[in-house]
């Protein structure tokens, strides 16, 4: 066998490495990982053929210019980790300037990060408001066995951390519903919080909003006071099913009589479809298993396919 010239194993160094299965996230992001790889593979061919390495300066891996890229990775340091229950964080990002990610409603943007030499990616939807200046932040749990909860779990204040996107999202108009009806469960919260801010931030829009947040106690309710307050307007209504709770009586008062204990079944679910003031169009976040769940209880409860969303 002849060996290979240096400059072979040079264009062979350079080829851009396929993507392992744990670095796609399971979002169904454009592009995905493996689209932006089947790109500078192609990029990398050409140069290759025409023996040209700077046809392979074009765009790189990573962005220092700290604007959110759908096809690069952007560095942003963390600017405060706040822990919200025993498993979930609330994590602050610094964006220079007073720049903003300029999200549309319920997008999520995607993660990176690398745990014992496995390169990992998670998707994340921001719970800011997406015309936020300065910052956003993100809600995390973090889970035992978690690759990517291993790494999130050393994050502190200073670290730089890379995302990339933004991704899918609701598209969102004001008045366009009568009523939203909102299914999340634990960090399913997420998307449904910029929303919300938007409804009533917005004083032309009147939509009716009902939210149902499913968390197994009392205790593990993300955001409490940033929920009260938004229930505090005239067209938002909070209601909490803790699967965990046996009794409602231990509960602060002001929650006892919208909060329901068991799971989100079909019964309750038909009780809160009827409860709605308009007809509801539905927004579902959770586990592939709890939006099956919660898409045969809506369609038990008279609601189509096409009035519900899944993020």
């Amino acid at each position: 066998l002849q060996a290979m010239s240096g400059s072979e194993q040079d264009w062979l160094s350079l080829k851009p490495q396929e993507p392992s299965p744990s670095q796609c996230c399971g979002s169904g992001c454009k592009p995905c990982i493996y689209d932006v790889y089947e790109k500078e593979l192609a990029r990398w061919e050409r140069a290759r053929a025409m023996q040209d390495k700077s046809l392979l300066m074009g765009k790189k891996e990573q962005s220092s210019n700290s604007e959110l890229n759908p096809e690069t990775f952007t560095a942003f340091s963390v600017s405060s980790v706040q822990q919200l229950t025993e498993d979930t964080y609330q994590y602050k990002f610094e964006l220079p300037g007073n720049s903003s990610l300029r999200l549309s409603l319920g997008q999520h943007i995607v993660l990176r990060g690398v745990v014992n030499g496995l390169e990992v990616q998670r998707a994340y939807t921001p719970i800011s408001p997406g015309n936020a200046e300065g910052y956003f932040e993100v809600l995390i749990k973090c889970y035992e066995a978690g690759l990517m909860s291993q790494y999130i779990k050393t994050w502190k204040r200073g670290d730089v951390v890379f995302w990339r996107g933004p991704f899918g999202g609701f598209p969102y108009r004001p008045n366009k519903h009568g009523e939203l009806l909102m299914l999340a469960s634990g960090t399913g919260l997420a998307p449904m919080i910029p929303i919300l801010q938007s409804i009533t931030d917005d004083e032309e829009d009147e939509t009716f909003v009902t939210l149902v947040g499913c968390f197994p106690t009392f205790d593990k309710i993300y955001l409490k006071r940033l929920l009260q307050d938004l229930a505090r307007y005239w067209n938002i209504r909070i209601f909490y099913v803790l699967s965990r709770e046996t009794s409602l009586e231990k509960l602060p008062w002001s929650y006892q009589e919208n909060t329901y204990t068991g799971r989100l079944n079909e019964d309750l679910m038909r009780t809160i479809v009827n409860s709605c003031r308009r007809k509801p169009f539905v927004l579902i976040c959770g586990s592939s298993a709890f939006n099956e769940d919660m898409s045969r209880y809506l369609k038990a409860a008279g609601i189509e396919e096409n009035s519900c969303f899944v993020f």
